[in-house]
């Protein structure tokens, strides 16, 4: 079989990842980088086969910084290149930028304190999760196309509203970035007096505080392009930080307990990834032969905490319609069909082994 194709925009620590992993799964890898430099570093180590763009490719992704991916977007589907993906962080402004059937915006919830071509790693994205866009104009092969690419590399795909996905990464990267970021340079100012200070930073300081180490460049863009929602969460932020000083020179112990073990409950919580279930169950969802409809199944799904395991677009015999054929957990299946089926479509769901 012929090997598949990727045009890789820009080659830093994430898309020099993808470079890696894609030719680990047998891709054919052309890519390029506003240094030039960098480019060639990428070849060298392995995440490129060689320099240049190719519009015949299955895929291209944009691993620029947030500000540039628009531009480079709309640039590469003027050129032929058929789906386009992106990596970046804010995912609103990009999407309604580009606005275009090939266009898919994405977001990997992988990264490294380090970064650059030669922090770069084929498992980066084993067992992240990588989160996907898609609006009415989406055309379902653009979906399907992004998603399978991304399933080889070992994510685990959501799909979400662009504005939502940017309101729940202000929460839970954005604002903790900046949170670190501010928790180090109150130490690092307080170290000035107090030499011995830094020195006494055990391990709960430091796990806190590890991702201010990431590279500082690529965060003027993301703040000016997500601000409203950083802004929304900082808000939250700074009242429920005064609340707990309240706490603290009040001496309440037992609203001390109270936010203590509210916390550790949520965190002991935190889902973990899903691993491949022993029951699964196929559903198909008979959808309409128009652009969106794999954009509001996927999104729905989401929203619902189910996760889909595998996606696939079948032709109906109804000539106007498709049916997407989902594999989901089975003690989810019923939920997600009630779902959908409370937005029109119809569906149906067996056991895979019945």
């Amino acid at each position: 079989m012929t090997p598949r194709k990727a045009t890789l925009v820009g080659t830093g620590l994430i898309g020099g990842s993808i470079g890696l992993a894609l030719r680990r799964s047998g891709w054919v890898v052309v890519g390029t980088d506003h240094d030039a430099a960098n480019a060639e570093v990428a070849v060298e180590r392995g995440a490129l086969d060689a320099i240049g763009e190719d519009p015949a490719s299955d895929l291209t992704i944009v691993a620029t910084p947030v500000g540039a991916v628009a531009g480079e977007a709309r640039r590469l589907l003027d050129a032929g290149h058929r789906v386009v993906t992106d990596v970046g962080s804010v995912k609103a402004s990009v999407v309604a930028a580009v606005d275009h059937p090939g266009f898919l915006g994405g977001h990997p919830m992988a990264g490294s304190e380090q970064d650059g071509i030669a922090a770069a790693t084929a498992d980066l994205f084993e067992g992240a999760t990588w989160v996907l866009t898609p609006t009415a104009a989406t055309a379902d092969d653009t979906f399907a196309t992004v998603r399978s690419a991304i399933v080889t590399l070992g994510a685990d795909v959501v799909a979400l509203a662009p504005e939502r996905h940017d309101a729940l990464v202000a929460e839970v990267s954005h604002v903790p970035h900046l949170a670190a970021a501010t928790l180090m340079r109150l130490a690092d100012d307080r170290a000035e007096e107090h030499r011995a200070l830094l020195r006494l930073a055990a391990g709960g300081f430091r796990d806190m505080t590890r991702i201010a180490a990431g590279h500082p460049g690529i965060w003027p863009d993301i703040v000016g392009e997500n601000r409203d929602a950083i802004a929304a969460v900082l808000d939250r932020l700074i009242e429920a930080l005064s609340e707990v000083r309240q706490v603290v020179v009040d001496q309440d112990r037992d609203g001390l307990l109270d936010l203590l073990e509210q916390a550790r409950a949520a965190r002991i919580n935190l889902p973990a990834r899903l691993g491949q279930p022993d029951e699964l169950s196929e559903m198909r969802v008979v959808v309409p032969d128009r652009p969106g409809s794999l954009a509001e199944v996927t999104t729905t799904a989401t929203e619902a905490d189910i996760n889909i395991f595998d996606i696939e677009i079948a032709h109906s015999s109804e000539g106007d319609r498709g049916v997407l054929i989902l594999l989901v957990e089975t003690d989810q299946a019923g939920g997600l069909q009630q779902a959908l089926v409370e937005r029109g479509y119809r569906v149906s769901h067996q056991r895979v082994l019945d």
